[in-house]
């Protein structure tokens, strides 16, 4: 007979339950600075990249629309019936006057930009001041109020983001000498041509004077000059492109040639 004792099982053995490892003041710390930065990480990504594209979608359909707009109240080129015949006593007329838009009020949107170069479909609203609550973080392009209007003799200025809020100056680094940059109003589309591209000291404001970098000389040609931040992420300088006046093309007439041609995208 066999004999039953407690032994019986002897590799059995209870085993008591290990206590929970309590958490320390570190873990939970350490535990927060991962969730802060997870959720970092998300709202630069949205930011940089989602966000970013909302934006410029809204943009460039606002910006299309306003120029359809103009386009449909333009009035019509004048057929030869009804061109007057030209007086051939009178003297050669010189080249006809670009037109140039009042001063705007703050806010006020005037224009659309449009750079070839950036792509078929970049085109973002301008309007008048820099502020960035209800100007530059909506996406659109700012003025500087105390420089030439588009086709005015002296220096047009202008000011946008590079990252968020739709970065309409994202690839200003990327213009190419000759590049138009083109500023359209209701009156027609003000071409300038690209010259040049420097880094300043966000001090450096002679950037925005008629003449560029030239304090005390007075403005004999027509100028246009953006600005941005760089680097992309902080203000810790500024990027400046110029750029010189090349031609003025009526509403009436259709969209210049140079939103079209010389551009290998």
């Amino acid at each position: 007979m066999t004999d039953s004792s407690p032994t019986e099982h002897p590799t059995r053995r209870s085993r008591r339950p290990r206590p929970r490892r309590r958490a320390t003041i570190a873990s939970v710390f350490g535990e927060i600075l991962l969730t802060v930065g997870v959720l970092t990480l998300l709202y630069v990504s949205w930011h940089t990249w989602i966000g970013d594209a909302i934006v410029q979608s809204e943009q460039h359909a606002a910006a299309q629309a306003l120029a359809e707009e103009w386009a449909n109240e333009a009035p019509e080129t004048p057929g030869p019936s009804e061109t007057p015949a030209p007086d051939a006593t009178a003297e050669p007329e010189g080249p006809a006057a670009i037109p140039v838009l009042g001063e705007q009020s703050h806010g006020d949107v005037f224009g659309i930009m449009k750079v070839p170069r950036f792509g078929s479909n970049w085109q973002f609203k301008i309007a008048s001041g820099i502020t960035r609550p209800d100007i530059l973080d909506r996406g659109e392009i700012g003025h500087y109020p105390d420089t030439a209007m588009p086709g005015a003799v002296g220096n047009t200025a202008y000011a946008a983001h590079r990252w968020t809020s739709g970065a309409p100056f994202d690839p200003i680094d990327r213009l190419v000498i000759g590049d138009a940059i083109v500023v359209q109003t209701k009156a027609g589309w003000y071409t300038y041509r690209f010259r040049s591209l420097e880094y300043v000291q966000e001090t450096q404001v002679q950037v925005l004077l008629p003449v560029p970098n030239q304090p005390g000389v007075e403005a004999d040609g027509r100028y246009l000059t953006l600005t941005s931040c760089a680097p992309k992420l902080n203000s810790l300088e500024r990027i400046i492109a110029y750029a010189v006046f090349d031609e003025f093309t009526p509403t009436a007439d259709g969209p210049p040639a140079s939103l079209t041609a010389g551009v290998d995208a």
